[in-house]
């Protein structure tokens, strides 16, 4: 098997001739000191740490960067001034009571990210392909603009699809412009193949995906993969690391991780490392951001680094499957996973107050057998209150991330 295009693309970005565990080491330490010394010299919120470190161990000597920090501080963590700024993203992440978080990008952050994106998606897309991209579009240097961007460096035609259409509106525009590829969340993707199929009675012209901007439950990946006949290309990224953090390389073991920009660690509740192999939260130090770099970020998000080389050859580092560390999100995963091998689920929202449970299922004929089951396994003593409706035309795809409310 081939070597990943993501590591090519590290090796042209570096200017290596070759990338080897031991040269991506030293260029992680490399632009790790750098870093430190440009905190050092700017006085800002990350001043106080060494000037050096002699080894990559060393970093977990270094104190943890919250979220909360990075929502109050994020003036003092801007290495360079308003006017070298091409993008800020300011929004309240799931969960937040507090002040926004604020995270900066230059033009050279953002440049690194389409190519980083088009590492990725160049795995499963070729020159002339089309290519659905169901991410927001929020203007220029956005997240769906920057995958276009990627997508067009390919020979490829993006088709903006964007968030927030109806089933029809899509149904359409796949039978029109017939995109091989698809680009965004997977349960939006999985309500779409669904809908096609009752509505047409034949598979779309899909055969790849890249999914992304959500967790991905075994359960969902599985019937998305039966639809497509082919497996998918998980994506992980956040906006603390401009947006691009993991790809999936032809081997489908794992998600690659962007090594020569950013650093991870995996530690436990009491934030004390943990070895390659096992699960606990990820922590990230993003090593060549220009405008706001983090160094030991706690990301929120669980993983693990998967031991041992990947089949594929590539020298990245892989991630596993990522959950959310919140009780409620990690739920609503394994309710996702359980509910939607039910081949007539488009998609539902869960609510649980007290001991009750209540689930508002949008099906494809407003039946609902086995998910009184499946939801009743997972909430043991719950009673359930389950109501059920079917599409009308006008009925958009969920928007966001999946999210089980309790009240």
């Amino acid at each position: 098997m081939r070597r990943t295009r993501l590591d090519n693309w590290i090796c042209s970005v570096e200017g290596l001739s070759e990338l080897s565990p031991q040269a991506l080491s030293s260029l992680q330490l490399e632009k790790l000191n750098a870093l430190l010394e440009r905190e050092r010299r700017r006085g800002g919120f990350y001043s106080s740490l060494p000037r050096r470190l002699d080894s990559l161990e060393q970093l977990s000597a270094l104190p943890f960067t919250t979220p909360e920090q990075l929502a109050a501080h994020a003036g003092s963590m801007l290495l360079l001034s308003q006017a070298d700024i091409s993008r800020v993203i300011s929004d309240r992440t799931s969960g937040t009571t507090g002040a926004p978080k604020r995270v900066f990008y230059t033009a050279r952050d953002l440049e690194h990210t389409v190519g980083f994106f088009a590492a990725g998606i160049g795995e499963f897309v070729s020159g002339g392909d089309t290519v659905m991209v169901a991410m927001p579009f929020s203007g220029p240097f956005g997240l769906g603009e920057l995958i276009c961007l990627a997508v067009e460096s390919l020979g490829a035609v993006p088709l903006r699809s964007g968030v927030g259409r109806s089933f029809a509106e899509l149904c359409a525009e796949l039978d029109s412009a017939r995109p091989t590829a698809y680009i965004g969340m997977p349960v939006p993707l999985l309500a779409l193949l669904r809908y096609y199929v009752n509505l047409y009675g034949r598979a779309p012209s899909l055969r790849h995906a890249l999914v992304s901007g959500d967790a991905c439950p075994p359960g969902v990946c599985a019937e998305i993969e039966s639809l497509l006949g082919t497996r998918l290309f998980p994506h992980y990224g956040s906006r603390e690391m401009c947006l691009g953090g993991a790809v999936t390389c032809p081997a489908h073991e794992g998600m690659h991780l962007r090594a020569n920009h950013v650093i991870a660690e995996i530690v436990d509740p009491c934030g004390r490392p943990l070895p390659p192999g096992s699960r606990g939260e990820l922590v990230i130090t993003t090593l060549d951001m220009e405008a706001l770099p983090l160094i030991r970020y706690r990301t929120g998000d669980v993983t693990r680094i998967l031991p041992g080389p990947c089949p594929c050859g590539g020298v990245s580092p892989r991630l596993d499957r990522v959950s959310r560390l919140s009780g409620g999100e990690s739920l609503m995963e394994r309710l996702d996973s359980a509910l939607f091998p039910l081949e007539y689920l488009l998609d539902y929202s869960a609510r649980v107050s007290g001991d009750s449970l209540e689930l508002r299922a949008l099906t494809l004929d407003a039946s609902v057998p086995g998910l009184a089951e499946r939801a009743g396994a997972l909430f043991p003593g719950h009673r359930l209150e389950i109501a059920a409706s079917a599409p009308l035309p006008q009925t958009v795809l969920p928007p966001g991330k999946r999210r089980l409310t309790s009240i």
